[in-house]
């Protein structure tokens, strides 16, 4: 099983209510909405885990598809994540290369030092979509 880091939005645990916790999610589920719609249509999700629903892993062709679309969108991305044989293999993200998660320059030259040093390595991330993206 794969576990994953996630960052909670709040800062101050005071804010922390239901309501919050419910716009949280109804925002999560927005994104992975409009990233289904309009970044990973026509793409194969190569993750038969449990997780398969709500992380995608793309194969080296489809991921540079992926990034692509990011771009001509402007959608961020915090992180991305390489994978052998379902096994991780390597991680990268903005902070590294101490980029904003919406400039293309870090996520190419990650994506590029990834396909170079290891042929057939599947690829996941996480993005940011902005709000005046989900919007529309």
């Amino acid at each position: 099983m794969e576990l994953r880091k996630v960052q909670f939005p709040f800062t101050n645990l005071a804010a922390v209510n239901a309501n919050n916790i419910h716009l949280y999610i109804s925002q999560i589920m927005k994104q992975t909405e409009f990233l289904e719609k309009n970044v990973f249509t026509d793409l194969k999700n190569r993750n038969d885990g449990d997780d398969k629903e709500t992380i995608y892993h793309f194969s080296e062709s489809d991921f540079e598809t992926v990034l692509q679309r990011l771009e001509h969108l402007g959608i961020g991305l915090y992180q991305m994540e390489t994978f052998d044989n379902g096994e991780s293999h390597g991680i990268a993200t903005h902070n590294d290369f101490k980029k904003k998660a919406t400039d293309p320059r870090w996520y190419k030259k990650s994506f590029l030092t990834f396909k170079t040093g290891q042929s057939g390595l599947s690829y996941s991330a996480t993005y940011k979509v902005s709000s005046k993206l989900l919007a529309r």
